[in-house]
């Protein structure tokens, strides 16, 4: 619907105004050139007039010389013959000799006769069609005015100079065609190389809207329009993959939930079976398995809740005055049995000093806490997770160091990314360091990961001591 809208405003905007142009161009030249010719024989027939009425003033003047044999003698010995007629009038109106050589017929249509007489100037012009032929005539009176002789005519046909105008107009007309089918062309080949494209962006890009991430646009041109389709082009390659990641992510908390719900449906069924040969040891047991999971299951709420809070800009934090170093070690201690049970060490010295920030609490041990999870999460038994923390030029740094299994190379320019998980085989949603580094950053510090496949992993933290 926009393509065709854009051709038909160019068609009936840019080429009507174009074939206005050019029409009102072809009228002004028509009239200019008509003009041109007929000022030029107007010219010439004045110049030729003022020629035989000083030939009638010197005839007159002498007076050894008949003037009606003079006049005749001019008349027919006119030098101008082939171009035009020279004719002389007698007083009665009637032309008495022309240069042709042929006998006027009595009557000859005149009006310019007439109105020469009346002129003060003794001149006359007449442009009209006598006898089916277009003629420019012009009458002045003779200086001498007999019964033989009262003025001399000049007539011109104008019939071969409306035919050369006609050329004129013609080879004109055929210009503005000419330049009106390039214009034609011009047009197609910009429909073609813009107009269309257009098009296929906006069917490509419906085709992403509803779905179709695999649709990409073929770059003809390194243009606007080409760097349009490689911007459509990248859009569609980050929705796929914000897709795919979508997909993983809801995989991977449906296996997260799963987990735990069955855990605590299979105790539950487990204690209600027993009735009243419940055992106290299986009972405690069971319960502490359900209030773990439950607790585990509380926690991957309000982490999604949390993201869901950031992907709105609604986080909100509550600052206060706080011993960051002190934050870390309770993070610490709430990981030391987990670590030993799992059979991994964890390495920890609190560092001898208060590191002074104003921030907000929970939301950093959140940070301490994720950090610390996935370094477990991402070690097998017998692998260190070693912990430091310490002040340095002005900057409180946190370092969580493990020989796990480390990041691929490829994946670690992504790891802080929403939904991405750079190992599917682990627990865990993906959005956890996503949170954290948007977290850090709140708080004005920074979160860097280094990583090398197989080795491990560290997660460096900074915050501007007593600030946040």
């Amino acid at each position: 619907m926009a393509v065709k809208k854009i051709t038909k405003r160019w068609l009936f905007n840019n080429l009507g105004v174009i074939l206005v142009i050019l029409i009102a161009l072809e009228v002004i030249f028509a009239f200019g050139i008509r003009e041109f010719y007929y000022s030029s024989v107007r010219s010439t027939i004045l110049a030729q007039s003022s020629v035989i009425t000083s030939q009638l003033t010197s005839y007159a003047e002498d007076s050894s010389t008949v003037f009606a044999s003079q006049v005749r003698t001019l008349v027919e010995n006119f030098q101008e013959r082939e171009r035009m007629e020279l004719m002389a009038i007698d007083i009665n109106g009637k032309v008495t000799f022309t240069s042709s050589g042929f006998e006027p017929g009595n009557e000859v249509y005149m009006p310019d006769f007439t109105e020469a007489l009346r002129s003060n100037s003794g001149s006359a012009e007449m442009v009209d069609v006598v006898n089916g032929e277009k003629i420019m005539a012009i009458t002045v009176i003779s200086p001498v005015v007999g019964e033989q002789l009262a003025a001399m005519r000049i007539a011109v046909s104008l019939d071969r100079i409306d035919q050369q105008i006609i050329l004129f107009i013609l080879i004109i007309t055929l210009v503005c065609v000419a330049i009106l089918f390039f214009v034609i062309f011009s047009s197609s080949y910009f429909i073609n190389s813009i107009v269309n494209p257009v098009g296929e962006i906006g069917a490509t890009a419906r085709k992403i809207a509803q779905g179709d991430f695999g649709a990409r646009l073929h770059k003809k041109n390194d243009d606007e329009i080409g760097e349009l389709c490689d911007t459509i082009n990248y859009m569609a390659e980050e929705l796929s993959a914000n897709e795919r990641m979508k997909n993983d992510f809801i995989s991977s908390v449906s296996h997260e939930l799963r987990t735990p719900l069955t855990a605590i449906k299979g105790w539950a069924e487990t204690l209600t079976d027993m009735h009243e040969e419940i055992d106290p040891d299986t009972l405690g047991k069971g319960m502490r398995v359900i209030n773990g999971e439950t607790e585990r299951l509380a926690q991957m709420v309000e982490e999604l809740l949390d993201f869901s809070r950031l992907q709105s800009g609604r986080i909100q934090l509550v600052r206060e005055n706080l011993d960051l170093i002190a934050e870390l070690s309770d993070a610490v201690i709430m990981y030391e049995e987990r670590a030993k049970h799992e059979g991994k060490q964890l390495v920890y010295e609190e560092p001898d000093l208060i590191a002074s920030f104003y921030g907000d609490r929970n939301r950093l041990r959140q940070v301490f806490v994720n950090i610390i999870d996935n370094a477990l999460k991402y070690s097998d038994q017998g692998d260190t997770i070693t912990i430091q923390a310490g002040v340095s030029e002005g900057m409180i740094y946190i370092e969580v160091a493990d020989t796990g299994c480390g990041i691929r190379e490829a994946d670690l320019p992504r790891i802080k990314e929403k939904f991405f998980k750079a190992n599917a085989t682990r627990r865990g949603s993906g959005i956890g360091l996503a949170m954290a580094d948007e977290i850090v950053s709140m708080h004005g510090g920074s979160l860097e990961i280094t990583s090398k496949e197989t080795v491990g992993t560290k997660v460096t933290i900074r915050l501007p001591v007593g600030q946040g």
